[in-house]
């Protein structure tokens, strides 16, 4: 691949592309950063050579989501719905992905985490949505996809909790599909990758076609109504106090307003 990107790293071996988020140690996204992974997922969609990819990341986390403490433009209306279109690329990718979860996958993170169609991840990964500790609405798609790998009430415990989901239970649950050690995290999305693409590349993207169809047309009417609500609950003054409580670590001083 011929192009350069600013916060990820792109390569391939043999059939399997890989992008890896370079925004150590907890990987922030924003708009440029979406939108240089979807750019990627779509040049492996044009590449022949590649059969499935691979999405990873340096540091601690995996993505801890929006860095609403140092940036907080990011909550706006505005930069959210740029966000979420360049998301919604993501969900249109062609070819089958594996997201190696080493680490904390927050908020957004979350998000980002289950859009691959399947997850490695090392008992040391934490999911979580926390989107209500914060005073927000859930985005990223993830009142569609989040429900679609866990069920309904596990989904709602998980928004309304904010609980945070180790690895070992994430792999009880469905909301990963291989445990591996922190170390052999990489290694073993490799391996499911290299695994898919042993099989004819036609019938994998026809067969996947087959079993996420709608799918990508779900994920997007969810976005819109993730984006009406959160439209308003920042404007709120709990959004405001989630924001700060978070930032200074410790429980937030609802207000109910």
């Amino acid at each position: 691949m011929s192009a350069t990107f600013k916060d990820i790293g792109v390569s391939n071996e043999g059939h399997v592309g890989i992008v890896e988020i370079q925004r150590p140690p907890h990987n922030f996204f924003d708009n440029s950063l979406i939108n240089q992974i979807a750019d990627a997922f779509e040049a492996f969609d044009r590449d022949n050579n590649i059969r499935a990819y691979v999405l990873c990341a340096q540091g601690k986390s995996f993505c801890a989501g929006a860095d609403f403490q140092n940036h907080p433009q990011t909550g706006s209306a505005e930069s959210g719905k740029h966000l979420y279109k360049e998301a919604t690329r993501l969900f249109r990718s062609r070819k089958p992905s594996i997201g190696a979860i080493q680490g904390p996958a927050i908020g957004g993170g979350l998000g980002l985490a289950l859009m691959p169609d399947f997850r490695v991840a090392a008992p040391e990964a934490r999911f979580a949505a926390n989107f209500t500790r914060l005073g927000f609405h859930p985005g990223f798609s993830l009142t569609f996809t989040l429900p679609r790998l866990i069920g309904q009430q596990r989904a709602n415990l998980m928004f309304l909790t904010g609980r945070r989901i180790g690895g070992e239970q994430a792999v009880e649950w469905g909301l990963a599909d291989v445990l591996a050690p922190l170390a052999d995290v990489r290694k073993e999305a490799m391996k499911l990758a290299a695994e898919i693409a042993e099989s004819a590349p036609l019938a994998v993207m026809s067969t996947r076609e087959t079993m996420r169809r709608g799918f990508a047309d779900g994920a997007e009417l969810a976005t819109e109504r993730e984006l009406t609500e959160q439209d308003w609950t920042r404007k709120t003054e709990d959004f405001k106090e989630g924001v700060k409580s978070y930032a200074e670590k410790r429980p937030g001083n609802w207000k109910g307003r």
